[in-house]
C-alpha cells in the first residue's frame, strides 16, 4: 500500500531534500508540495495525502492555521498532520496539539526515523519527539487559563466519566507516550486487547489520534502537570 505524503514548507531546498528521501522509498509517493499554509490546504483538497509535513513558521498562513484548516475538514478526516519544528518548544506548536497534528518532529530528524514517523502516523499512532514530548505538552498545560474547580463527582473534560478505570489507566500510559507493545508489557495485557482499548478511549473521547489523548489526558488531571 502506497502512502501518499504532502510537503508543506517555505524552504525549496528542504522540500527537495524530503522529496528525494521520499521518492527512494518503495511504500511512499509525494502527491504534491506547497511554500504555505492557505496553499497547503487548497491543495490537500485536491490531493487527498495521507500524511501531511507541516513546516511551523511560514509567510502568509503558518503551519497552524493550515493544520487547523486541514483536520476540520470532514472530506480530510483520513489526513494525519506531522508538524516540523526547528525548536525544542516552539510556541506554534502549542496551539497545533488543539489544532489535530498527529506527531511533531524536530528538523534534524535522521532520514530513515523520518520514514517510521509517516508510517508510524498513517497507521494511527501519535508521533511526539522524545526531546520535546513531556516539556511541550506540560509548558501547553501549565500555559493555560485554569478553569474553576469541578463539582465532586464531575470531570472537567468531557467523556473521561464514561471511561472505565481500565481505560484511564491506559489513558495514562499512552500520556506518558507508551507504545500498545509496552503498555502490554505495563498491565499485563495482549498488544490486541491495549489496541482495543485504546480504540474505545478514541471514541468514547471524540479523539482523532493518539496525540490528542495526550492533551486530553493532561488536561484532565490524569497526568501530573509536572
Amino acid at each position: 500500500m502506497t502512502i501518499k505524503v504532502m510537503l508543506v514548507d517555505d524552504q525549496p531546498l528542504l522540500r527537495a531534500g524530503f522529496r528525494a528521501l521520499m521518492k527512494a522509498v518503495p511504500d511512499l509517493e509525494v502527491v504534491g508540495e506547497a511554500g504555505d499554509g492557505d496553499q497547503a490546504v487548497l491543495l490537500a483538497g485536491q490531493t487527498r495525502p495521507d500524511v501531511v509535513l507541516m513546516d511551523v513558521q511560514m509567510p502568509r498562513s503558518d503551519g497552524l492555521r493550515a493544520t487547523a484548516r486541514i483536520t476540520a475538514d470532514p472530506a480530510l478526516s483520513g489526513t494525519r498532520v506531522i508538524v516540523l519544528t526547528t525548536f525544542e518548544l516552539d510556541e506554534y506548536v502549542f496551539g497545533a496539539l488543539k489544532a489535530g497534528a498527529s506527531g511533531f518532529l524536530l528538523k534534524d530528524i535522521e532520514p530513515e526515523a523520518l520514514i517510521d514517523a509517516v508510517r508510524l502516523v498513517h497507521d494511527g499512532q501519535a508521533l511526539l519527539a522524545p526531546q520535546v514530548t513531556g516539556r511541550l505538552i506540560q509548558a501547553y498545560v501549565g500555559a493555560q487559563t485554569a478553569p474553576p474547580p469541578a463539582p465532586a463527582g464531575r470531570t472537567e473534560v468531557e467523556g473521561l466519566d464514561s471511561l472505565t478505570q481500565r481505560e484511564r489507566d491506559i489513558l495514562r500510559l499512552v500520556a506518558a507516550g507508551m507504545s500498545n507493545k509496552e503498555i502490554a508489557e505495563e498491565l499485563v495485557l495482549s498488544p490486541l486487547t491495549v489496541k482495543t482499548h485504546v480504540s474505545r478511549v478514541l471514541g468514547k473521547l471524540g479523539a482523532r489520534d493518539r496525540a490528542q489523548l495526550v492533551v486530553i489526558a493532561y488536561e484532565g488531571g490524569l497526568v501530573g502537570r509536572g
